[in-house]
């Protein structure tokens, strides 16, 4: 993208304004994760710096588990602008009984839309220990929930609710839609 998605204008805030919106709609505690470096404390919220620095998305869920501990951290990443509220509860409720709950579809598991629970933070760690950085490397060793095309399809057409927005031109695409 060229600068920090993050703070990228979005329906009169930031995508991450926006994130933290629908993470509130759903959530009794919102947490940022702020990657490697503490930023985003003017949001008003606990700012959680990755326990691995620049090991990835991976090493930023084990801080959200341990953040989290004892309970499960629903994760979205701030550049998924089209994820509902109403999907996020479905995730969160989706984990009990589970490790793991994350939508599945055509274009694959969508690892940063997900809910963990705390019996993840083990295992990730683990993965982190043995070089992985994968965020589906430690599945093997906990239950995951996939929510399938036809649990999601009454949030609305998959293509849609997962466009990340990794390029100017797909910003600029998503803007221009909006209106």
């Amino acid at each position: 993208m060229g600068r920090d998605k993050a703070l990228l204008e979005w329906r009169g805030g930031t995508l991450l304004d926006h994130a933290i919106g629908r993470l509130r709609a759903v959530c009794g505690e919102v947490r940022v994760l702020s990657g490697s470096a503490r930023r985003y404390a003017d949001r008003g919220l606990p700012v959680d710096v990755d326990e691995a620095p620049g090991e990835g998305p991976l090493a930023g869920l084990a801080t959200a588990l341990a953040a989290a501990a004892p309970r499960p951290a629903l994760l979205l990443g701030v550049d998924m602008p089209f994820v509902t509220a109403a999907l996020l509860a479905r995730i969160r409720d989706d984990v009990a009984g589970w490790d793991a709950a994350l939508p599945q579809h055509d274009g694959g598991p969508e690892p940063l839309c997900a809910a963990y629970a705390p019996a993840c933070l083990g295992p990730v760690r683990d993965a982190l220990a043995a070089g992985e950085r994968r965020m589906t490397s430690f599945w093997p060793h906990v239950r995951v929930r996939l929510l399938s095309p036809a649990d999601l399809a009454r949030f609305g057409p998959p293509e849609q609710l997962f466009r990340n927005l990794n390029a100017p031109a797909d910003y600029a695409t998503a803007r221009a839609e909006r209106g």
